[in-house]
């Protein structure tokens, strides 16, 4: 796959492409996984078109998506910025069944990222995002300790996931914050009540992950019966069924939109998240060569001011039905929401 040009945006003291690559989807989260052949030849690709940022984390299919991507990934590390999460992660039972934690204790976030660090097969995590804020412990608690692993080399910028304005403020007091990682897409835009503001406030870079909204984006799903029972957006409100038939109408302006422009959804959608801030990166995953391509693409394509704003209202948060988790997941996350959304 020939290198494409990404125009430069900071996180902290790293210069990485404007468009990075999640890898959750390799090993986690939407059902049927990559084998290791088609997942190793997705990395290639990557790093072959010049993407610079990738992103992992120990819950990733508890912790196998950084086994995976670690030693694809090693040889190029001096060209490449990586990122993983801890503080929710696969811990074994007494039992010893693997079970999602939620854990922001000191010594929890030193287990995760020393487990990291060796799955991984690398000395030291550039940026590392504390995954979800546990709320049982003051976020400077938390914070403290990735600092102390900041001291001792094992990770070279903090960052933190799905915090809300207040919490990333009393964080980045503690200690400098690299980067905010969120979800944030044309149709998620909770960013705009006050994270992507602070972001820029501060110097903070908003890394903006599910930025095709979990597939929807880009039109390739024309309803949701196929979804397979192990894949996170069954039990996601916006993808039920009727909800997703409703949400659904608003894909066939889209694509008139990116006909005009002459890109497609995803490209368009890519586009506009761009265009929000130069401190925004967007995070998108995929399992497939073509689409990364396609992905990338979007960094090239210029949108002016008028369709901004007519993406803008076209997507506007109250035309949106479903909220983005339900209210499990809702409750594990402290980014604000909309009036209309579940409490």
């Amino acid at each position: 796959m020939p290198e494409v040009s990404l125009p430069p945006r900071a996180i902290g003291p790293f210069s990485v492409g404007s468009i990075a690559l999640g890898c959750m989807g390799l090993s986690h989260g939407y059902g049927q996984r990559a084998d290791a052949a088609q997942a190793k030849a997705l990395l290639h690709a990557a790093l072959d078109a010049g993407v610079t940022l990738f992103d992992t984390a120990a819950l990733y299919g508890f912790g196998a998506n950084e086994s995976l991507v670690g030693p694809v990934l090693k040889p190029h590390r001096q060209h490449i910025t990586l990122a993983s999460k801890g503080g929710l992660a696969g811990e074994a039972g007494d039992d010893g069944v693997l079970r999602r934690v939620m854990d922001g204790r000191p010594e929890a976030i030193r287990r995760h990222c020393e487990a990291s660090l060796q799955r991984l097969g690398t000395d030291v995590i550039d940026l590392y995002y504390l995954h979800r804020w546990d709320k049982r412990v003051p976020i400077e608690e938390s914070v403290g300790a990735m600092a102390r692993l900041k001291d001792e080399g094992k990770i070279r910028a903090l960052g933190l996931s799905e915090v809300g304005v207040q919490t990333l403020r009393r964080a980045h007091r503690e200690h400098p914050i690299a980067a905010l990682q969120s979800e944030y897409s044309l149709w998620s835009r909770n960013a705009e009540l006050g994270t992507l503001a602070a972001c820029r406030e501060l110097g903070i870079a908003y890394v903006a992950f599910s930025a095709l909204g979990r597939g929807f984006l880009t039109g390739a799903m024309a309803g949701v019966d196929g979804l397979a029972g192990t894949d996170l957006r069954v039990k996601m409100p916006r993808f039920a069924p009727q909800v997703f038939a409703r949400n659904h109408r608003l894909l066939a302006p889209l694509q008139t939109v990116a006909e005009r422009v002459g890109c497609t959804r995803a490209q368009l959608a890519l586009a506009w998240l761009l265009h929000q801030g130069e401190h925004v990166v967007a995070l998108p995953g995929t399992t497939r060569v073509a689409h990364l391509q396609e992905n990338l693409g979007a960094a090239a394509i210029a949108l002016d001011a008028v369709t901004l704003d007519e993406l803008g209202t076209l997507f506007a948060p109250e035309r949106i039905e479903g909220d983005r988790y339900a209210l499990g997941g809702q409750r594990e996350v402290d980014t604000e929401k909309f009036a209309f959304e579940q409490t």
